[in-house]
């Protein structure tokens, strides 16, 4: 059975069509990319699978329970890097790891285990004891993926993750991100396609909340004969191909 099954999934607002009838499922343990350009409905098809938006019609269904009958019993199993880096700044790098992992039922020795983990993970333990506001934003949004992982959540959806960071540091959360693949389903959405073509095993590309194309990236360049996936990518938005079946 798959981790995520999307069955005719539908967003609308008023006579805007957000998302349009998504069916298409992710497997256990898979780094999953959503692809689109803006408007595309990537971030409000996180919302309704997170139980942040509730579908106009349709459902998904999360490790076995569906978004509109048991929501409750799937936020415990998953969660969420937002777009906008969220941590307390006044709290330091080891604070802000500890206090998410008591709000999650941590004991206080718990807590302090899994915190170290994090912090040896994301290449943090240096500034453990520095406050987060004087962090680099690369660092930051290392820290906020930290907080989202401690945890241990099942699904991790990360939206933008690497949003307005250097190439450097892009990189180097790329890194992190690479080593989590096969440990947690992973369910990424980005504007940048070579952070799809580097970690991504299967990359969904939506268009005005519709369903374009599905598959690795060898398997979207094959059926649109291009050369490389940024060719592949334009052919699908700009309707030169329809791969999808």
């Amino acid at each position: 059975m798959p981790i995520i099954q999307l069955k005719q999934l539908t967003k609308k607002y008023k006579d805007a069509i957000v998302v349009n009838n998504l069916e298409f499922s992710v497997k256990d343990g898979e780094f999953f990319a959503l692809l689109g350009e803006n408007g595309a409905g990537k971030t409000t098809l996180i919302s309704m699978l997170c139980g942040i938006l509730a579908p106009t019609n349709g459902d998904a269904i999360l490790l076995g329970e569906s978004i509109l009958s048991n929501v409750e019993k799937i936020k415990p199993k998953i969660n969420i890097s937002p777009q906008e880096t969220a941590i307390a700044t006044n709290l330091t790098v080891r604070e802000n790891l500890e206090f998410i992992a008591g709000i999650y039922g941590s004991s206080k020795r718990e807590a302090k285990i899994k915190a170290s983990e994090m912090l040896e993970l994301f290449h943090l333990t240096e500034k453990e004891k520095a406050k987060a506001k004087t962090l680099s934003g690369g660092m930051q949004r290392r820290l906020n993926l930290a907080m989202g992982l401690i945890t241990n959540p099942q699904i991790f959806f990360l939206d933008e993750p690497t949003l307005g960071l250097d190439v450097r540091s892009r990189r180097e959360l790329w890194g992190n991100l690479a080593k989590l693949k096969g440990k947690t389903t992973i369910i990424l959405t980005t504007h940048y396609l070579e952070e799809a073509e580097e970690l991504a095993d299967c990359i969904c590309i939506l268009q005005r909340g519709s369903l374009k194309a599905l598959g690795t990236v060898d398997e979207l360049k094959q059926q649109t004969n291009a050369e490389s996936f940024e060719e592949a990518f334009l052919a699908i938005c700009d309707g030169e191909v329809d791969v999808y079946a």
